[in-house]
């Protein structure tokens, strides 16, 4: 048996790779298009983990994703937790549990999935201004 995938649904190609690429640092690996069934799918991949992708759902039909908190979250390992935060803060995104630990924090994508983030190693010496922010949502 091999792991292929994770499948999440997205309602923006735009925003969602903005969000997976742009700002997270994942690569596009491949898309397919099929129009005569009304739906598009995007893979992305961390660039140590080419096999372990994320298949962006994309359908043409309009739908409200609500993002059931049994889904869980998906998690990436980072080499400095504080940089790739700020990065992301950068361009938007709301942190929703810092990582006031310098071990972990959580975010969300576009669509409401909840991603955490590890910092790579031993855990970073506290630092502000993530010490003392305080949790923002669910995740």
């Amino acid at each position: 048996m091999r792991y292929l995938h994770t499948m999440v649904r997205i309602s923006d190609i735009d925003e969602s790779l903005k969000f997976y690429c742009d700002l997270l640092g994942l690569k596009e690996t491949r898309r397919v298009d099929r129009p005569e069934h009304k739906y598009s799918l995007v893979f992305v991949a961390a660039e140590q983990t080419p096999d372990a992708e994320i298949e962006l759902t994309y359908n043409y039909d309009s739908e409200e994703y609500t993002g059931g908190r049994n889904f869980g979250h998906l998690a990436f390992r980072v080499e400095n937790i504080y940089e790739k935060c700020q990065q992301l803060m950068d361009g938007g995104v709301t942190i929703n549990r810092p990582p006031r630990d310098g071990r972990m924090a959580f975010v969300l994508s576009p669509d409401g999935i909840s991603i955490e983030l590890l910092q790579e190693g031993e855990p970073l010496e506290p630092a502000e201004p993530w010490a003392s922010m305080e949790n923002t949502g669910s995740w």
